[in-house]
């Protein structure tokens, strides 16, 4: 079996064990490449983004760091938990697509709970 099949399933398995737990709550999906991290908050019922932030952003990127980072990751994790509140969202499902919960993609997670979003 190839790496790419693995991770689609991978992938496939979690967002089925998301869907049958969220309860009507926004999904929190993160995207992460080697160069950057992405990461937005979605509404499956509706089928859109209430919001999002990435490392690719302006405002990130003057600051001189790679977005191959923790420290990027966490700068995107805060960004995002800012957005969603403005949009009133409080409580999401952490969606870490097919990526283990270690490195960047927890330094996110991490970033966005203090912040303000509950998961």
């Amino acid at each position: 079996m190839s790496l790419k099949v693995t991770n689609a399933r991978r992938k496939q398995r979690v967002r089925l064990a998301l869907r049958r737990s969220a309860n009507g709550r926004p999904r929190l999906s993160v995207f992460r490449s080697s160069k950057h991290i992405y990461a937005q908050v979605i509404d499956d019922q509706k089928g859109e983004t209430l919001a999002s932030a990435s490392s690719l952003e302006k405002t990130l990127r003057d600051t001189g760091k790679t977005g191959a980072d923790i420290d990027a990751a966490k700068a995107v994790g805060k960004l995002l938990a800012e957005r969603a509140a403005q949009k009133g969202v409080k409580e999401v499902v952490f969606d870490r697509g097919a990526y283990i919960y270690h490195g960047r993609v927890k330094a996110l997670a991490d970033a966005a709970r203090e912040g303000g979003l509950s998961f």
